[in-house]
């Protein structure tokens, strides 16, 4: 694993998604490693705990020295693997509590839906905030409404901190949500198809030419 010091926003940021997935969460995990997603999020609401940490620790393998690996919400499971860190919601564990927790040299990304919210995770000590949702999306019910680029232009200007852009993003609006000022983004329903790599590495190459503009 990569860890805080070394986390690179530079690639793909993956996150598996097990009701979309095509040939598993940990095959889409190994194929995103390979089409060269920097980061890797393991997302799951419904299973047991005990699943949960198995299934964290054979991801948490496969991004060993390629991939910073986090897990989505659950900080009982980051902890039960030692994972880089854990990416928290709104209504998940608060920030401070999370910390606390998890000590300084972890990671912690939180969701935020507006530049109040931005701004309030960048006080609070987030190391990245995930803008969510960019456009409408059906991947999370809960998603809100759509955020559009504006606000992602908005929060660019005003924070320091790394933003990923997620929600209804695909190959082809995927070049102007890093024009906005996204520092990179992650699209699951683009990329939870048979093949992942090729999808990760397409959404890699308009990433990185975009950034060298």
């Amino acid at each position: 694993m990569l860890g805080i010091n070394s986390m690179d926003f530079s690639s793909f940021y993956f996150i598996t998604d097990s009701s979309l997935t095509k040939n598993g969460i940990i095959k889409d995990a190994e194929a995103a490693v390979r089409g060269g997603a920097t980061v890797i999020q393991y997302r799951e609401k419904c299973k047991d705990t005990g699943l949960m940490i198995n299934e964290a620790l054979q991801i948490k393998k496969l991004c060993a020295e390629k991939a910073t690996f986090l897990v989505n919400d659950r900080v009982d499971v980051a902890l039960a693997v030692d994972a880089d860190g854990v990416h928290l919601g709104q209504t998940d564990m608060d920030y401070q509590a999370a910390r606390m927790l998890l000590g300084k040299g972890k990671i912690i990304g939180v969701t935020v839906h507006s530049l109040k919210e931005a701004k309030e995770a960048e006080a609070r000590g987030a190391d990245y905030i995930g803008l969510s949702p960019i456009f409408e999306t059906k991947t999370k019910r809960d998603a809100g409404k759509a955020a559009g680029l504006k606000l992602i232009g908005e929060i660019s200007k005003t924070v320091s901190i790394p933003i990923v852009a997620i929600g209804g993003i695909n190959l082809e609006n995927a070049r102007s949500v890093i024009k906005a000022g996204a520092t990179t983004l992650c699209a699951i329903s683009a990329t939870a198809g048979e093949d992942v790599e090729k999808k990760v590495r397409e959404f890699n190459g308009i990433i990185k030419i975009q950034q060298d503009e």
